[in-house]
């Protein structure tokens, strides 16, 4: 059958079992059994505590109480004995039952006669369920043959085991909560098309577990996150995402027009220039998740929006953040992945030894082969990176030119956790010079598995400094460059008031999840991410 016509008949059976499912919504509101006029329920236990709970009173009741033996027995005599072991072990727990009320989607439904099974899936998993016409009444149980899969029930009862072996709960009571319009994709398969798994999040959550088990570790890495820097005093704070200037680092913003000022506004590109005010303003430990845009192509490591975690401790530099970030990866690995090995795509990195650290010259000089500290001029620069067959802009000097080599040979080198420290000043407009040095700075970022995971500095304190080097940015922004910053003055006077000695780092936090899970894209650890309209 041609593609289109295979299509056409599918919509057609979709079409058929959307009206099915309608009538039977349209039989139970006509007997008054609506499921949409339920406004709670009373979930006691999720899927995984009511197997964790009976296991554990069974080992309390069934204390001592060995397997039963049926060496040498005949087939049919083993058969009964292990019955008859079974039902014993029913009644000893029967008379101590525990009783639960789950709620969740039934994925899975196989009808018997008087006697079916389920499957209910809720936040923490799935669990059997056995449902009895004699326990739960003759009309619950004619309306649950009737049921759906995608329908989202509450079940009151009691957990037992199987014969099989299966922790399942045995309902007393079944309440249909929400009735499921919609057939979800077939169960074989499941929903495998990215694109459809990317604009439909709530079915993909719904149909493919390890998808709901990444977003669950992504809320664990922030929340582990936030415990590791209270541990270290730093306060979290929220600041604009509507800015007259989107400044803090190089990348192009989204632009919108505010009418009731009736001034044109950016969408915040970075953190760091509100964070420092802070500082000036004395608050010394702060830190701050969150969203930022930045106007930029869509890869697999990069979406328009992602989220930004930035924090500034002042009276410290960028050793003072080296030594944070490591312990606090550190404390992630073993948090989230149980240890400190972290395996990405079947690499392993080790996190429990020291960070190797290394200077963007080094790098450079291990992995390309030249030495930069031995280029005096940027003609010289410019003509090696011709040679090397190097793209680069007539007004990018040396240092912009060492950058574009370190981007070429040595980033997907750095496997292994890796400080690349003392960037060119010409790339680091907000960073404090190193001492000894004219044209390098306080910073670094830490590569894992050929991924930039953070950028800090020493942040420049100098308001004299600060505003020279924003004078070059205005003239590579009157240049055509687009990503360039522009002086914002009102950050100028706050270094004016004075700023203490400070370190300050940004986190990219969406690359961060995909290396903690072991994901393939950044979509991939985004509930929505960024998709061009279908209209």
């Amino acid at each position: 059958m041609p593609e289109k016509d295979q299509t056409q008949v599918q919509e057609q059976d979709i079409n058929q079992l959307r009206k099915v499912r309608r009538d039977k919504l349209a039989e139970l509101v006509a007997a008054g059994r609506d499921p949409f006029v339920i406004t709670k329920y009373d979930q006691t236990h999720h899927s995984d505590e009511v197997k964790a709970l009976y296991e554990a009173h069974e080992a309390e009741l069934l204390a001592g109480r060995a397997p039963v033996n049926t060496e040498g027995m005949s087939e049919e005599d083993a058969r009964a004995a292990v019955k008859a072991d079974y039902n014993e072990r029913r009644e000893i727990m029967d008379a101590s039952p525990i009783e639960v009320s789950i709620a969740g989607r039934m994925m899975f439904k196989r009808v018997m006669g008087k006697a079916s099974f389920c499957n209910i899936r809720d936040l923490k998993g799935t669990i059997q369920v056995y449902v009895a016409r004699d326990a739960v009444g003759e009309q619950p149980y004619a309306d649950f043959k009737k049921s759906d899969i995608g329908d989202i029930y509450g079940v009151k009862g009691y957990a037992f085991r199987t014969m099989t072996g299966e922790v399942s709960v045995h309902a007393s009571e079944l309440t249909l909560l929400s009735k499921s319009l919609q057939p979800l994709p077939e169960k074989f398969h499941g929903l495998t098309d990215t694109d459809t798994r990317y604009r439909q999040r709530y079915v993909d959550l719904i149909m493919n577990p390890e998808v709901r088990d990444t977003f669950v570790k992504r809320s664990q890495i922030i929340s582990e996150i936030r415990s590791f820097l209270a541990g270290r005093g730093f306060m979290e704070v929220e600041t604009p995402t509507l800015v007259a200037n989107a400044g803090g680092a190089a990348a192009r913003p989204f632009e919108t027009h505010y009418n009731a000022l009736d001034e044109d506004v950016k969408l915040r590109i970075s953190l760091e220039l509100y964070l420092k005010r802070l500082i000036v303003g004395g608050l010394e430990r702060v830190f701050e998740i969150g969203r930022v845009y930045r106007n930029e192509g869509v890869d697999t490591r990069h979406n328009p929006e992602f989220t930004l975690m930035e924090l500034y401790q002042a009276y410290t530099d960028y050793n003072g953040m080296m030594e944070l970030t490591e312990s606090m990866f550190r404390h992630l690995a073993e948090k989230v992945c149980g240890g400190h090995i972290v395996t990405y795509n079947g690499v392993e990195m080790d996190f429990g030894k020291p960070f190797e650290r290394m200077t963007m010259t080094d790098a450079v000089k291990k992995y390309a082969g030249v030495d930069f500290d031995a280029i005096a001029t940027d003609e010289e620069a410019k003509a090696l990176a011709k040679e090397r067959g190097l793209e680069y802009e007539e007004r990018h000097g040396k240092g912009d030119i060492l950058n574009i080599f370190f981007e070429e040979y040595c980033e997907d080198k750095l496997i292994q956790p890796t400080f690349i420290m003392d960037h060119p000043i010409a790339i680091s407009p907000l960073t404090k010079r190193k001492p000894g040095t004219a044209d390098k700075v306080e910073r670094f970022e830490l590569f894992c598995n050929g991924w930039e995971m953070c950028n800090a500095y020493s942040e420049l304190n100098d308001p004299i400094d600060q505003r020279e080097r924003f004078a070059k940015q205005d003239a590579n922004a009157a240049a055509g460059d687009e990503e360039a910053e522009h002086t914002d003055e009102d950050f100028l006077n706050a270094l004016e008031i004075g700023m203490p000695p400070t370190g300050g780092i940004g986190y990219g936090i969406d690359r961060l999840v995909m290396l903690l899970t072991d994901s393939a894209a950044i979509r991939d650890v985004l509930l929505f991410p960024t998709l061009k309209s279908l209209s």
